[in-house]
């Protein structure tokens, strides 16, 4: 093992709660240790009443979430749908799945998350080419959620559903209500460095208990109700495991606990390091309540003299897990081509934030130790006095 020192510090490892042998216990005593099962009903029935909604249904992943509620929207080969663009590459790669055309919305600097004005210009356009888009994916970048009302007020507007992928924002709130819950649907993911964790999967939710019981339906390979397997329609393979369902009922009875040490880890950087002239964090808009699932901090060349690229490489020779933040869509390879909206006509603000930001490390599991050693590389690296 190596010494304390030079351990590696991740940007954000699974953390137990200590519970959750109990239900994975209780899936092996009762045999259920295929695809569905009491775990997952409970898990599901958990994370509805945790959010305030009618339904929900635990699947594979995330991005299994969004593919179906693609589908329960009934997009088809040649539609358009809108998707942030500062985000991974799960958020949009389900609307190729649907053979639809993805068109990205840029970020604004209030939350770094989908721009209404450029959103506005979008809309009004596709309204004039006749081609309104059958959704729109809203993202909740690293725990902050979207400007909401203007989102949904837009979308309303135009008569577009709203899918809100909060797979980083379980445990956030926009005005007193659960980040994922103003669309007509949400999604949580629940992969090894979320906030909370069933190692790989997934949540769709959603007021439209019709929808939900659609949505478990084609999940479980849509299998029509007979004596033998008659199918009348796609499938997919996308149920949760009844044991990773184990995990996650043990997960979110700590969700809180979470919460609290990723907004404490938060507190811990912006004290140490927002003084430096050329540092920012992410903000967090008025009136909101991020999980802060990752501390997310922006560095100028020309105040810091050191640019936000070389401060990874030097925090990984350290031994400390950093990254960039998401690369923009519209500048990925696979989406080359695909329409893209800017914040303003000579502003794009999800470029800006991608050669300027650094996702610091931030799990629940980091000691005190640990975040004091991380804060020293970074105020070594911005030259200044430790």
């Amino acid at each position: 093992m190596l010494k304390e020192e030079t351990k590696r510090i991740y940007l954000s490892a699974p953390h137990m709660s200590g519970n959750e042998q109990k239900y994975i216990q209780e899936a092996f005593e009762t045999n259920w240790i295929a695809p569905l099962g009491p775990n997952v009903d409970k898990f599901e029935k958990a994370i509805a009443e945790t959010v305030g909604v009618n339904g929900a249904a635990a699947v594979s992943s995330g991005t299994a979430a969004i593919h179906l509620a693609l589908q329960l929207l009934g997009v088809q080969q040649g539609d358009t749908v809108f998707c942030s663009t500062l985000t991974f590459v799960a958020s949009a790669n389900p609307i190729l799945y649907m053979n639809a055309e993805p068109v990205f919305i840029d970020s604004e600097p209030d939350t770094w998350n989908m721009s209404p004005k450029a959103l506005s210009r979008a809309l009004q356009e596709a309204k004039g080419n006749g081609k309104t888009p059958k959704a729109v994916i809203v993202v909740n970048l690293y725990g902050q959620s979207a400007k909401m009302d203007e989102i949904m007020q837009l979308c309303n507007q135009y008569g577009v559903p709203v899918i809100e992928d909060a797979a980083e924002s379980l445990g956030s709130y926009y005005k007193g209500k659960a980040s994922g819950t103003f669309g007509a649907f949400g999604v949580y993911s629940f992969n090894g460095n979320k906030i909370i964790t069933t190692s790989g999967g997934g949540m769709l939710i959603s007021s439209n208990r019709e929808a939900i019981e659609k949505a478990r339906f084609l999940a479980t390979q849509a299998r029509d109700e007979a004596v033998h397997y008659q199918h009348s329609q796609i499938g997919y393979n996308y149920r949760m495991s009844n044991i990773l369902a184990g995990i996650g009922r043990a997960q979110l009875e700590v969700l809180d606990e979470r919460v609290e040490k990723k907004r404490a880890i938060f507190d811990m950087y912006q004290s140490a390091l927002a003084h430096i002239k050329g540092v920012a964090f992410m903000p967090e808009l008025e009136e909101t309540y991020s999980n802060r699932w990752l501390t997310v901090m922006t560095v100028e060349k020309e105040q810091t003299g050191v640019l936000a690229s070389e401060i990874i490489v030097y925090l990984n020779r350290e031994n400390i897990e950093a990254r960039p933040v998401w690369k923009p869509l519209h500048m990925q390879p696979l989406f080359q081509g695909c329409t893209y909206y800017k914040h303003e006509e000579n502003r794009s603000v999800s470029e800006t934030l991608f050669h300027s930001g650094i996702c610091l490390p931030s799990g629940t599991g980091m000691s005190y130790e640990e975040q004091q050693r991380v804060i020293a590389c970074l105020l070594h690296v911005l030259a200044i006095p430790v």
